[in-house]
């Protein structure tokens, strides 16, 4: 385990190249999708999750190839073309039922939750949390926490993100969402990002963040973003950014892990575990810091858990492990 040294630096850039990454999407294709699901309901409208799929597997070979390394690690050398398949299916499923969990039809799905309580108690008590999740499974499942919590409306969720890659299907989404359903937004690498968390978790809201990309180098506001430490992650070093921890020391908070991960057909299950309580001032820095890179690799052992779990689940479709 080490930070990534000062000659890694342009390996570092590339692992931030998914932001610059053109969106792969068309924004005529995405509304006639949208309006078929509305129209046709759930069932009807996987039907065409396989062609696509099937385009995606066929004509994206750098994403194929990432797949394929990501699989062997996974779930071992027995892993072929169905399991490339079946990722994308579960990918393309996911993004489908975003449509259904923005419009409120939660009744269309079997969705089971584990480990909530503690993060309700935090958000009723009005001291607000950070939930750290990965691009694993599908965040908008997890609106069903609020759907079934008996104080609902304390349970006010941002999601602190990068805006500037998927844009097209974000806009689309926006336009079909009900009011209420749609997360607030707090916008990463501007400079009044941290006043504007700041001021929701002391409102005691949930700040969620995808915590398995980061992007190097200071933002905006000209705040260092955290150091990229070498951790192993299924067998192979990868280099994971320790940013959200830092941030929520800064800030004091407690650290949950989140994840709603599609079991397939129309169940989820989603997933809450304590990650690390920064509740408590430590003046100590050798502390602070040995506090932080626990927190990290016990985020790290988490979603490595979830994956051999739930293989068909992980959507980082790039050179995570910087092999190219």
């Amino acid at each position: 385990m080490s930070s990534i040294p000062p000659e890694a630096g342009e390996a570092k850039s590339r692992q931030a190249d998914w932001s610059r990454m053109p969106e792969r999407s068309n924004m005529l294709a995405l509304r006639v999708i949208c309006w078929i699901a509305i129209t046709c309901g759930r069932p009807l409208t996987r039907l065409i999750l396989h062609p696509i799929c099937l385009y995606f597997l066929l004509f994206s070979p750098a994403q194929r190839r990432h797949i394929k390394r990501y699989l062997f690690r996974a779930i071992g050398p027995r892993a072929g073309w169905s399991d490339g398949y079946k990722l994308l299916h579960a990918f393309a499923s996911t993004v489908l039922d975003r449509i259904y969990f923005l419009r409120g039809r939660m009744d269309l799905f079997d969705i089971r939750i584990y480990g909530n309580l503690p993060v309700e108690s935090e958000a009723h008590a009005g001291r607000g949390a950070f939930l750290l999740g990965a691009h694993i499974g599908s965040f908008e499942a997890m609106g069903a926490c609020k759907r079934q919590s008996k104080n609902p409306e304390d349970l006010r969720l941002a999601m602190l993100m990068y805006q500037d890659n998927a844009q097209q299907i974000t806009k689309v989404l926006d336009t079909i969402s009900l009011p209420g359903l749609r997360p607030h937004i707090i916008a990463l690498g501007r400079p009044h990002s941290m006043l504007a968390l700041r001021d929701w978790l002391d409102g005691g809201g949930l700040a969620g963040l995808l915590a398995d990309r980061t992007l190097p180098g200071p933002d905006e506001g000209g705040a260092q973003r955290g150091n990229s430490i070498e951790l192993p992650f299924l067998g192979q070093p990868a280099f994971i950014n320790d940013g959200p921890f830092r941030l929520a020391a800064l800030l004091r908070r407690k650290v949950f892990f989140m994840a709603g991960l599609y079991a397939g057909g129309a169940r989820y299950d989603v997933r809450f575990e304590p990650l690390a309580d920064f509740s408590e001032r430590v003046s100590d820095p050798a502390e602070r810091e040995r506090r932080i890179r626990a927190a990290l690799e016990t985020y790290v052992a988490r979603l490595e858990a979830l994956c051999r779990a739930y293989p068909y689940n992980w959507f980082n479709f790039h050179d995570f492990w910087l092999e190219d």
